[in-house]
């Protein structure tokens, strides 16, 4: 840990904001024991909202954007299944799961007066397991947007990825719907 006053207030802000899971009474980082928790069904849906330039929302078409590079969302889909089931590789302290489904969904967006538009990458995961699936759907969701821009890019860099929330999770002791 840091000496000094920049550590010592550290330590007291931690010290505050206890309740993290995945830190010790000592704040130091831990992978969360779940070997006593019941395995129950889990769900999750997760989003990422990608806003693409006029040069490269007008390939959009038949439900697909057709570039120098192939198909984009084809590969995209299969980009966000392949983050999803590699999660644990990905996010420090993350329990690897049995992924039993996962799904990517793309949804284009009406253009905007300007010629540009939004594409929503849905990522919904499952499984039964101790812990939850919602990182492997933030995790789809957001790999898919990384492929989705590296397959832009051909065509134009000023792809944005806006966002990218959890929009549901099932199981466990609560479930959560965003607002």
């Amino acid at each position: 840990m840091n000496t000094g006053a920049f550590g010592r207030n550290l330590r007291a802000r931690m010290a505050k904001n206890k309740g993290f899971s995945h830190v010790d009474a000592a704040n130091r980082p831990r992978m969360v024991d779940v070997g006593a928790k019941p395995v129950t069904r889990r769900t999750a849906h997760a989003v990422a909202v990608v806003a693409l330039p006029p040069a490269l929302a007008r390939r959009l078409e038949g439900g697909d954007i057709a570039t120098p590079k192939g198909p984009i969302f084809q590969t995209v889909v299969l980009a966000g299944i392949m983050g999803a089931k590699r999660t644990s590789e990905l996010i420090p302290l993350c329990h690897p799961l049995p992924i039993e489904d996962c799904t990517v969904e793309i949804k284009a967006r009406p253009p905007r007066p300007d010629g540009s538009a939004d594409v929503e990458i849905h990522c919904k995961a499952r499984t039964r397991a101790r812990t939850g699936v919602e990182m492997e759907a933030l995790t789809g969701a957001s790999v898919a947007a990384l492929a989705l821009y590296d397959m832009g890019k051909a065509v134009s860099h000023g792809i944005v990825i806006r966002e990218v929330r959890l929009l549901e999770k099932t199981g466990g002791r609560r479930d959560y719907r965003a607002p």
